[in-house]
């Protein structure tokens, strides 16, 4: 897509003042390297616990593995190699391996790692400068000397210039999950070192933290983002805040640590209930598979905190999300994720797909209807498919995104979800929505879904109100679900040999090919039951049981 006026307008109307000048002082503000004395480290005065261990990436002592590509990374050009992916080398910067399962294994790796990046990261140049890589590394080197790995003191005096540059480059310009893992990082910089400029780092970190918090968790648990993934990396995030808090007692006021621990807890709640019976998260905006940790690791790592969710029983037939705008359906033997939010804060939509209505349907604990995931980032023709209506379960009209996705991460006109019921009988449940998003195409139309769950079905009809030559929508199917059509019914057969049936009243139907991305670097083929529009109406229906 070529950008246009309108498209930057529409774009660039709902940013805040602080994304402009932001950006600009980002820009053009150089600082300079502070190479003052390095201060001391502060000795424990608590528990520091285990946190969630993630998946190996080191694969040997020059060799390492993110987003599904291997590389050798044994010269130094590798930091910062002009024909790899940009997020291959933020992963790089990381160093996620310190804390990952069995590093223990790996430690003399890790030494080495660390040792060739102090030396082959020149201060303030290439990726590993980057806030946000800085941010997390920050961290990552600090949890790995927490868990018992000594500290050169050239790699202490490399922290300590890193967190200077950081406290200078804060992402104000980008805001959300950036400025909060920049805030972190100040916060971790304050509790591991000590003296006048750790408690600077300190006191900053945990003003950025308690605004941050504040907008960026809803009153229903949920991330403003609307991306599972990244809830769930900001539930991390907050566990780590907790663990660092309990291990330098005193430094964190009762009052800060009780309300990240309570956050936690009501995060920990949404994530349970935005995650599939297989365990792991519906993919909603951008969201992938081993990027974040799942609930169950998450959970496990919050009880040696002190953070308790609520025991897992059951939550009934629904469960309303009404601030961040999901729904959660549940039967013994199915459970269905609605999606009526908004793609996100207007002013932060980078992280959006164009999945408005759409939805995922799990039936005997085996995904059946998904949507399809997320497995690059960039400003290229796959992202952007990606995020395209067209990539979810959904309906498209005149081959238009709901929302007008474009660049990577930006968003112009955007749908908005408005008209929500829910209906609830001792029978069934009908949940209707509709949004906005088509209202800039000719004829003006308006899509309007209404979800009808009892007990072994799932209908689901598709209303478009106002004019429009062609609309389809569209079901995506697991990977592991094959299709069966005798006209416009037949059945989905599950890897388990169960089936479920498929039926179209109404609109026709045709079986076409279509691709997974359940992570980064990762495309599956699979298939995809279309229904297309022969009026103003279709009605598609999933029965079991």
């Amino acid at each position: 897509m070529t950008p246009s006026l309108p498209l930057y307008w529409h774009t660039l109307r709902h940013l805040r003042p602080v994304q402009f000048y932001g950006r600009l002082w980002y820009r053009f503000y150089r600082p300079r390297l502070n190479a003052r004395s390095t201060p001391a480290v502060r000795p424990l005065g608590g528990r520091w616990a285990q946190p969630v261990c993630g998946v190996p990436s080191m694969l040997g002592p020059q060799q390492c593995r993110f987003l599904n590509v291997t590389y050798d990374v044994s010269e130094a050009s590798a930091w910062n190699h002009e024909g790899w992916d940009k997020l291959w080398l933020y992963n790089l910067h990381y160093f996620d391996d310190l804390n990952a399962a069995e590093a223990e294994q790996r430690v003399n790796w890790h030494r080495g790692l660390v040792a060739r990046w102090v030396a082959e990261n020149s201060p303030g140049v290439g990726n590993g400068w980057e806030p946000y890589t800085l941010s997390l590394r920050i961290v990552n080197w600090m949890k790995w000397a927490l868990a018992g790995n000594s500290m050169e003191s050239d790699w202490l005096e490399s922290l300590a210039l890193q967190l200077r540059w950081l406290r200078s480059r804060l992402e104000w310009h980008l805001l959300g999950n950036h400025l909060w893992a920049n805030a972190k990082a100040l916060v971790f910089g304050g509790l591991f070192f000590e003296g006048d400029e750790a408690d600077a780092w300190l006191v900053e970190g945990l003003a950025i933290i308690e605004r941050e918090l504040a907008e960026q968790v809803l009153e229903d648990g949920g991330h403003f983002e609307r991306s599972p993934m990244y809830h769930a990396i900001v539930v991390g995030d907050l566990l780590d805040l907790v663990n660092a808090a309990a291990a330098w007692p005193g430094r964190i006021s009762s009052i800060t640590s009780t309300k990240w621990v309570e956050t936690a807890e009501s995060m920990l709640l949404w994530l349970r209930g935005m995650s599939h019976p297989d365990g792991r998260i519906g993919f909603f905006n951008d969201a992938a598979f081993d990027i974040a940790p799942d609930y169950a690791a998450l959970a496990e790592y919050a009880a040696h905190v002190g953070v308790l969710p609520a025991p897992e029983t059951e939550v009934g037939r629904i469960l309303k999300f009404p601030q961040t705008g999901y729904v959660r359906l549940e039967q013994k033997e199915a459970i269905c994720l609605l999606d009526v939010a908004p793609v996100g804060p207007d002013y932060l939509p980078g992280h959006a797909h164009a999945d408005t209505l759409s939805f995922e349907l799990s039936v005997y604990r085996q995904r059946i209807i998904v949507n399809g995931g997320t497995s690059r980032y960039g400003a290229g023709a796959e992202r952007l498919r990606e995020r395209g209506t067209a990539a979810h379960s959904t309906v498209q009209i005149d081959g238009a995104d709901s929302s007008e996705v474009w660049g990577g991460f930006r968003v112009a006109r955007r749908a908005h979800p408005f008209g929500l019921e829910v209906e609830e009988t001792p029978d069934c449940i009908d949940i209707a929505c509709a949004h906005d998003g088509y209202r800039r195409l000719d004829g003006r139309p308006v899509h309007r879904r209404r979800w009808h769950w009892s007990d072994g079905l799932l209908e689901v009809v598709d209303v478009i109100e106002g004019g429009f030559r062609e609309a389809v929508a569209r079901f995506h199917l697991h990977p592991d679900v094959s299709i069966e059509r005798n006209g416009n019914r037949g059945y989905l057969r599950l890897p388990s040999g169960r089936l479920l049936r498929w039926q179209v009243p109404e609109g026709q139907v045709a079986v076409a090919g279509s691709i997974w991305c359940p992570e980064f670097g990762l495309s599956v083929s699979t298939q995809c039951l279309e229904v297309r529009f022969l009026g103003p109406s279709v009605r598609t229906r999933f029965s079991w049981n």
